[in-house]
């Protein structure tokens, strides 16, 4: 997906586009995370947000989003899908589905 030193630092978000799907790479601590990168409420790029507290934060209206979980803490029924993450040799992967590859 990208290298780990391509990521800014915590607070803020990375945008990679892999075959038409827009994900956004985010440090959360020690940990990476890969999620969808469009709100399902209006469809801002989550990754243009910053994050706090374990969750990025929407850029249009300020809707919240678990880095873990993917959920938004004020409606857990609202959510974008996360995927596990890995790093290898300095390189951000994450596990996608094969319609993404």
């Amino acid at each position: 997906m990208c290298a780990l030193d391509e990521l800014p630092p915590e607070g803020r978000g990375h945008f990679v586009l892999i075959n038409k799907r827009m994900l956004g790479i985010f440090r959360d601590g020690e940990s990476i995370r890969v999620m969808d990168d469009t709100c399902p409420h209006a469809g801002a790029s989550l990754s243009a947000g910053p994050t706090q507290d374990g969750c990025v934060v929407c850029p249009w209206h300020g809707w919240e989003f678990d880095l873990k979980t993917g959920k938004c803490p004020d409606n857990p029924e609202v959510a974008v899908r996360t995927y596990p993450v890995r790093l290898h040799d300095s390189r951000v992967q994450a596990q996608l589905p094969a319609t993404c590859l």
